[in-house]
């Protein structure tokens, strides 16, 4: 009875992930599992499957086609008057609330977006112990006792000693049959990262782009965490200035004014610098913004910071452009005709609306970097 609850249940697992796959893109565009994030695990509400069945009407009520009316007219019975009618009694539509792990989750998005597993660089690592069981031992408690082989040991000494009978088999173990499965302690070691966040928060990115790059980034730290134990995420926002804040107040954050890209860079370089040594960490700086910047002397001094430090420093380097109607895009433009359509290191991705954040996050993780 136990296995088959475990099978069934199961079984009911791997439907569900091909629920969430089938429907992934609506999940990523409505955003709404982001508030139903727990530590480890996500609720996902899923429609419930109804499983079709056949009524049958009335023996006094002609077959289909039959009775008054003319072409044209209306199906059904009574006065079609819109929003009219008492109240019904028949069942609405239910969802059915799901727990996946984080883990679960970002296989999905990986198996959905053909995403590589990625190739750390970093060599800051976390050591964690797990218990791994690697042999028999001919003592240990009763709940490691391994019955196989306790089964064959017991075996061989009946057949031994001349008392086994195969065609009245009685396996009865003594003392010194038993078995126990043996464990040693195993200590591993595992890269560390750090994602960036720096969100341009002047006056033309509205409420509508900043939910996208907070859906954004619920999916990226969803995948990279998937590939590394230990990361840390840190936030930046910046107008005309640019300061550290926690996760709160970088999503809710309402400011208006100018922009100064480089306010951003400058204030990633020095969070890096003295903190995140590149030797030892694997660095993802991931920057929004709608495109406008004061003038084109701070995109140069940008360019400066990319060219002869953030680069060197980081993995990988992703701009996220957030359509806006207020926003020209042109640092956009800029990046692109200054590192051309394949660069290594810089990638840029276009979000017009939320129905484009799937194929940006395929952008910025699709290079296993």
């Amino acid at each position: 009875m136990i296995y088959n609850i475990k099978r069934d249940h199961s079984r009911f697992r791997q439907i569900v992930k091909g629920k969430i796959k089938h429907d992934l893109k609506k999940y990523v565009t409505h955003g709404e599992m982001i508030g139903r994030k727990g530590k480890d695990t996500v609720t996902i509400p899923i429609p419930q499957i109804e499983i079709p069945r056949f009524r049958f009407g009335e023996k006094e009520q002609g077959g289909v086609g039959q009775g008054e009316g003319e072409p044209g007219d209306p199906v059904g019975q009574g006065d079609p008057k819109d929003g009219q009618g008492e109240a019904g009694n028949q069942g609405g539509e239910h969802m059915l609330e799901v727990d996946l792990t984080l883990q679960e989750l970002a296989e999905i998005l990986g198996e959905e977006l053909a995403l590589p597993k990625i190739e750390p660089r970093g060599h800051k690592t976390m050591k964690s112990k797990t218990e791994k069981y690697t042999g028999i031992a001919m003592q240990g408690p009763d709940s490691l006792r391994h019955f196989k082989r306790t089964f064959k040991e017991t075996l061989k000494r009946q057949i031994s000693a001349g008392t086994y009978d195969p065609n009245e088999p009685f396996i009865v173990p003594i003392r010194r049959d038993m078995r126990f499965r043996s464990w040693k302690s195993v200590t591993r070691t595992e890269n560390s990262a750090v994602i960036i966040y720096m969100m341009d928060v002047s006056g033309s990115m509205g409420d509508e782009q900043k939910e996208i790059v907070r859906t954004e980034a619920f999916w990226i730290d969803t995948w990279l965490r998937s590939q590394y134990k230990g990361i840390e995420t840190r936030y930046i926002i910046h107008d005309a200035t640019a300061r550290e804040v926690d996760e709160e107040t970088f999503f809710k954050t309402k400011e208006s004014g100018g922009t100064l890209i480089s306010s951003a860079y400058k204030l990633c370089e020095k969070i890096i610098h003295d903190e995140y040594p590149p030797s030892e960490w694997n660095i993802y700086p991931f920057h929004f913004s709608d495109g406008d910047n004061w003038s084109g002397e701070d995109t140069k001094v940008c360019l400066d910071l990319l060219d002869n430090s953030l680069l060197k420093m980081s993995n990988v380097f992703c701009y996220g452009q957030v359509e806006s109607r207020y926003g020209s895009g042109q640092f956009f433009k800029d990046l692109k005709e200054h590192y051309g359509e394949e660069h290594d290191t810089v990638i840029t991705s276009k979000i017009e609306n939320k129905e484009g954040i799937l194929q940006s996050i395929k952008d910025f993780l699709g290079k296993g970097k």
